[in-house]
């Protein structure tokens, strides 16, 4: 896991910011890839999943290595990982984008949330898609899909550096979630990228404010006229943004 401190404030500053926001600045620093493709919330949550990130990796199952007893194992790392997830924190599974069979359920996501988990993501599906909708915890997922991880997937390794989603995931990457997906955060930028997303927000606020007013894009968005530089200023002074 990462051991650079992810703190309150920039929490909550996470818990404002749109991953639209969060995708320009970091293409700004030269990433591309941190979106997580093919991910949508089971259920649209009202507030924004922010936690640093704790992995679960899958492989393909082998039919020798996966019968329905190995459920029985304590050591069962789909199992561990579901008991050890630190509270604040996301559960993010690789599943190498294959939803033909679950990567988890109802109970196990339950179970989870009643834990403390800031959120679930897999690339690949969830059984029980209704009940995991109704939990409070955020969940992100390709598709409902009924049967057992077993038949398809093997849990393997926890708390690794995996891909999900074509994303790369590492132990302590903040991950952020909004109603249009999960963006994915090297740690060590979490507190300026969450800093300069607050300001991105609230001028897009205002250019939207001013588009639905009848202005032009040109010299607006982005901001090429001093003009409207100074609208912006005198917008946030007004509006305490």
């Amino acid at each position: 896991m990462s051991d650079i401190t992810f703190s309150d404030e920039t929490r909550a500053k996470l818990k404002t910011v749109s991953t639209a926001s969060i995708a320009t600045a970091l293409y700004r620093r030269g990433m591309r890839n941190q979106f997580i493709q093919g991910v949508v919330p089971v259920a649209a949550k009202d507030e924004n999943m922010v936690g640093p990130a704790f992995t679960l990796r899958y492989i393909p199952a082998r039919e020798d290595r996966n019968p329905i007893t190995v459920f029985r194992n304590p050591e069962h790392p789909q199992r561990v990982a579901v008991e050890t997830c630190p509270p604040g924190h996301v559960l993010i599974m690789d599943a190498r984008k294959d939803a033909r069979a679950a990567t988890a359920g109802s109970i196990l996501i339950t179970r989870l949330a009643l834990r403390g988990a800031a959120g679930v993501v897999s690339d690949g599906g969830f059984r029980d898609a209704e009940g995991i909708g109704a939990l409070d915890m955020p969940a992100y997922f390709a598709r409902p899909s009924a049967p057992t991880n077993l038949t398809l997937h093997e849990a393997l390794d926890i708390n690794v550096p995996i891909s999900c989603g074509d994303a790369p995931v590492f132990p302590g990457d903040i991950l952020v979630g909004d109603k249009d997906g999960v963006m994915v955060i090297p740690a060590h930028l979490a507190d300026e990228v969450a800093e300069e997303c607050t300001g991105m927000e609230s001028f897009e606020e205002f250019v939207l404010e001013e588009v639905r007013a009848g202005a032009p894009i040109i010299g607006l968005y982005p901001c090429t006229k001093e003009e409207n530089q100074q609208k912006y200023e005198a917008w946030r002074t007004t509006s305490a943004r």
